[in-house]
């Protein structure tokens, strides 16, 4: 929920990869273990990719029959208690979300960010807390602080640019005219009712997600669907909720977001795994949201 579905993603992944590393292997348990390692890769790339939600992959019996309890207790153990490092990690990373969830509270409930007149953004508290990650020590040895520049230049950057490669695209298709193109592809919903618009715009955003960015998606679709709103005379937060949630759906490809495609080299997924495991998943989700819109989202 509080950061991008990639670096959750990558986070994860070594954690669980860890896990599976641990696991006894046999005949007997071969197509157990096969089966849980592709649940735990899923259930990480599924849940970094929906973020707010939650799925329930990687869960059943096979878990307690698989994973020796006695093991992680040790493992625990042996971590020790929490360094200084790991505590002032977590503790920016708790100021962070405060300053998220409180720069602005409710329209009528001013929060810090009216202190600047609009001009400070959620990218505003994100800079400063990595800058303090550079000047606060770590404690671990003399001079050394929780981040330097040569532990963040293995930090992905490649993916940063794709990411914002999205962005120019989406930001192209617009200045070029071809939102305007696709806005008048998109008229048929004017006369539709909402019961169907709502699913329709939530499956039009997977469909579109899963060979693009989810970012380069949102960028691109919202601006439609603000227009196709005020046609429509309905708040447009109807019509770009579900579009923001459905671009979320990225379940069937490695290339609809790119936590799916950290998942995907790990080598215990493959392409049929995820499309059997996230269609229903993304079916699921669009008829969730397509209840939910018309009623608690009214």
């Amino acid at each position: 929920m509080w950061m991008h579905n990639v670096a959750a993603a990558v986070m994860m992944m070594p954690v669980a990869t860890v896990i599976l590393q641990n696991l006894p292997e046999g005949p007997k348990q071969s197509v157990l273990v096969r089966k849980f390692c592709k649940a735990v890769v899923l259930g990480v790339i599924y849940s970094a990719a929906v973020r707010g939600m939650s799925t329930l992959t990687g869960t059943g019996d096979f878990v307690f029959v698989v994973l020796d309890r006695a093991h992680l207790k040790r493992e625990l153990q042996m971590l020790g208690p929490m360094a200084f490092a790991e505590k002032a990690i977590l503790a920016l990373f708790g100021m962070l979300i405060a300053l998220w969830m409180t720069r602005t509270i409710t329209y009528d409930t001013p929060g810090w960010g009216a202190l600047f007149n609009g001009r400070a953004g959620d990218g505003t508290a994100s800079v400063l807390m990595a800058t303090l990650l550079f000047i606060i020590p770590s404690k671990k040895q003399k001079g050394e602080q929780l981040m330097d520049w040569n532990k963040c230049k293995k930090l992905p950057w490649n993916i940063i640019l794709l990411l914002g490669a999205g962005f120019a695209i989406a930001d192209g298709v617009k200045t070029s005219g071809l939102a305007d193109v696709l806005s008048r592809a998109l008229d048929f919903l004017d006369s539709a009712p909402y019961l169907a618009i709502a699913p329709t715009v939530c499956l039009i955003s997977a469909i579109i997600t899963e060979f693009t960015s989810n970012n380069a998606t949102t960028t691109l679709l919202v601006p439609l669907l603000i227009q196709i709103a005020k046609t429509m005379h309905v708040d447009p937060l109807l019509l770009m909720v579900p579009g923001a949630i459905g671009a979320q759906f990225a379940f069937l490809l490695p290339t609809g977001t790119l936590s799916n495609l950290v998942g995907f080299t790990t080598g215990h997924i493959d392409i049929p795994d995820m499309i059997k495991i996230g269609l229903p998943l993304m079916i699921a989700g669009i008829a969730v949201v397509s209840i939910l819109m018309p009623t608690l989202g009214a």
